[in-house]
């Protein structure tokens, strides 16, 4: 699978019932070690298990042209599976089963050592509705 915005996770942004709004709302990523299907909405659709660690809230989001942008961030302390995902969620709403799955990106299999792990945004952004 190749890195791209969950489909539903695209309907919310352009504006479905429960609109994700990627500036005022509190965006977080999370690391994943399970497969990946795209139907999927909320993070309450995902395998528990297979949710290594969650971040912080993004911050210095921007959204420019198009273009969805936040500062790199830091995930302290990561242990836990191996994983090959970068998931992008709306953690706004009270639940899992209600916090929207905005995208996600893939890597190389990275395997955590209790150290901290780095997400480096890419230059241009996390990316665009064009």
């Amino acid at each position: 699978m190749a890195s791209q915005l969950f489909p539903k996770g695209a309907a919310h942004i352009l504006g479905a019932a429960t609109k994700v709004d990627l500036v005022a709302d509190t965006i977080k990523f999370l690391f994943y070690s399970g497969a990946i299907t795209t139907t999927w909405e909320f993070v309450g659709d995902l395998t528990g298990a297979s949710i290594v660690a969650r971040s912080g809230a993004l911050a210095g989001k921007t959204v420019t042209n198009g273009v969805f942008d936040a500062n790199d961030a830091t995930v302290t302390a990561v242990s836990g599976s191996a994983f090959a995902h970068v998931i992008v969620f709306d953690d706004t709403p009270a639940t899992d089963a209600a916090k929207q799955l905005v995208a996600v990106f893939d890597i190389t299999t990275f395997t955590p050592t209790g150290g901290d792990i780095s997400v480096v945004w890419n230059a241009s952004g996390l990316f665009s509705i064009a």
